[in-house]
């Protein structure tokens, strides 16, 4: 990287992004703009975005003068258009190591539910480059292998074998409406599919994608309605445990509540689908806010709990999470609960460069992971607003820097696992896991990503679908 030139990107009225001719990529950490570092870059992964920031003027540092610049025009050599900052939102797998260098409104300003990441171009190479480390070496997520083409077939066919089955709606709609992969995967007859049960919840998330919150933008999805009931539950599980090899089905998806408010429905109905079939991974996925229930959901058949926070101190979880009728230390306590009962343990922990890698909040990170012996940390970039994110948590400053955070826990744990996906329980424990971390090279098809100087993106954050 360091025989690299990495410029900052704009775009213009028309929905292009150029390079920058002198100014250099700069991005952000927690509230401090700066060069990125080697490490933290790599070409922008196939199937990720760029989007614009409506309104906010490009950031980045003169070629000549070192100096930070911002600016809203071309230089009139060069037409002297009007330009905008650009963000990237990159595929999963990759876990993002710098926002985009921004003025952003400390409400949001409207900005949508995305994980807004720094972006460059690379003179040299003639592409993109991101600010990610990659997290997990599985390619089954990939945007590519997601071809409506296929879906939409297999979906009304499934439907119409189906009708009364309101689970299986839900999950149609969730495929075809808002094309979410686990549900796609559900009627590929592959891989993680969903099964969506709470229509309520007792956390209120300042960036809740499927409930709209006073403080935040329009929710991304809309909430099921219902407590599907075992028979629907079955028909949706059975079937694709019996089928599909190196199956998971997933309680706790984005388009419902809290599942762990439904375990006694839920425990139910996995003790009848393992009445029927012992094959497959049954997942659950929670905010852990009841951690009596975890004994009973073990007991019924579950095998691996994945328990979310934004944090592992408890001002800042409560500052993103405001739960209702539940503490903190619940959460800690079902993280416990889950390997204490045999479950693989894993956190969906929430990274947002400037408070995840903060040495006080990596200390309490290490804490949770080493007392209660969670067995993989899944880095699941935040998406929120930054500004938003950055006043609800009084964050000023900067931390040590996403790579460096991850090489520091690992050191301090050799045992824990870092991923972005969930895993068969074939493969909870790979061959190396305890040295085998770090897969911070491009995807698969990075030439993908050359191209001229000129190219489209979305128009802006706030509208994904709109392309210019």
């Amino acid at each position: 990287m360091h025989d690299k030139t990495i410029l900052a990107v704009a775009a213009n009225a028309c929905g292009e992004v150029f390079e920058h001719p002198y100014l250099l990529m700069a991005g952000m950490n927690g509230t401090r703009i700066r060069n990125p570092r080697p490490e933290e870059l790599i070409p922008l992964p196939e199937g990720s975005r760029l989007f614009t920031l409506p309104g906010m003027p490009v950031l980045g540092y003169d070629r000549h003068s070192g100096r930070l610049r911002q600016e809203t025009h071309m230089p009139s050599s060069l037409g002297g258009e009007k330009i905008e900052a650009v963000s990237a939102f990159v595929a999963p797998a990759f876990t993002r190591t710098l926002l985009p260098a921004a003025h952003f409104a400390p409400d949001g300003d409207s900005l949508s539910l995305w994980a807004y990441t720094a972006v460059g171009w690379c003179r040299e190479e003639g592409r993109f480059y991101v600010a990610v480390v990659r997290e997990d070496k599985s390619h089954q997520w990939d945007p590519d292998r997601f071809d409506d083409r296929q879906v939409e077939p297999r979906t009304r066919a499934r439907l119409k074998a189906h009708p009364d089955n309101r689970l299986l709606r839900q999950l149609a709609r969730c495929a075809l409406d808002y094309h979410c992969f686990a549900a796609k995967n559900l009627f590929l007859e592959r891989w993680e599919a969903p099964l969506p049960t709470s229509p309520s919840c007792n956390a209120a998330c300042l960036g809740c994608i499927s409930l709209k919150q006073s403080e935040c933008c329009p929710s991304s999805q809309e909430r099921i309605t219902f407590v599907p009931t075992v028979e629907e539950i079955c028909g949706v599980a059975v079937p694709h445990l019996r089928k599909v090899n190196n199956a998971i089905v997933s309680f706790g998806q984005g388009c419902e509540g809290e599942p762990i408010l439904q375990a006694d429905r839920i425990c139910e109905a996995v003790r009848e689908i393992r009445r029927q079939t012992s094959r497959g991974t049954v997942n659950f996925n929670t905010n852990g806010s009841l951690p009596e229930a975890v004994p009973h959901l073990a007991d019924a058949g579950i095998d691996s709990m994945r328990i979310s926070l934004n944090s592992a101190r408890e001002s800042c979880y409560q500052n993103y999470y405001r739960p209702h009728c539940y503490a903190f230390q619940d959460v800690v306590q079902s993280v416990h609960n889950a390997k204490k009962n045999g479950l693989f343990t894993m956190l969906n922990y929430l990274v947002f460069p400037g408070l995840s890698d903060l040495p006080e909040e990596v200390d309490a990170l290490v804490r949770l992971v080493e007392e209660a012996g969670v067995d993989m940390v899944q880095m699941r970039n935040l998406s929120i607003a930054p500004g938003l994110y950055l006043h609800s948590q009084h964050l000023d400053g900067e931390g040590m820097g996403i790579k460096t955070m991850l090489d520091t826990i690992k050191r301090r744990v050799p045992h824990v696992q870092f991923g972005y996906f969930n895993r068969p329980k074939e493969k909870f424990y790979p061959p190396g896991f305890e040295t085998d971390w770090q897969f911070s090279a491009p995807s698969r098809g990075d030439d993908s990503n050359r191209a001229s100087a000129a190219k489209r993106i979305h128009r802006n954050a706030n509208n994904p679908h709109k392309t210019a």
